[in-house]
């Protein structure tokens, strides 16, 4: 699948050193879940399965932030965990950090293991598993 320009967009207003980081991790995004629709959604770049957020990024004050919504059921000891739900994040100051087979290895897992945020509203902050 295709990055949505307005993804492209967002990376042209970070920094340069932000800006590689943001594009490689579209990059891979991108390869891994070809299937997964992209769009900016709170005001940052966010994939989707089936309508429900599975990865995306943002920029910190001091880095971007690569958040996993079903993350924390990774059994990925380099997530760390992120809010009150399932998230977990990792964080990079510079393009170099990021592991591309460890990547590929979260984005492999958010594709097979996934809480149901789409609902979450729905079902009064209750989150389920699916399947």
């Amino acid at each position: 699948m295709t990055i949505h320009q307005d993804i492209i967009d967002y990376h042209a207003t970070q920094i340069p050193g932000d800006r590689v980081i943001c594009e490689a991790l579209a990059k891979e995004i991108a390869h891994v879940l070809p299937e997964a629709e992209n769009k900016i959604w709170h005001r940052h770049p966010v994939w989707f399965l089936d309508g429900n957020p599975v990865v995306g990024y943002s920029k910190l004050k001091d880095s971007v932030r690569l958040l996993f919504w079903s993350g924390q059921s990774f059994d990925e000891p380099n997530l760390k965990p992120e809010g009150s739900f399932k998230a977990a994040e990792a964080r990079y100051t510079e393009a170099d950090q990021i592991n591309l087979a460890e990547l590929r290895q979260w984005l492999e897992k958010a594709r097979d293991i996934q809480w149901d945020y789409k609902n979450i509203v729905k079902r009064k902050g209750k989150l389920e598993r699916l399947k």
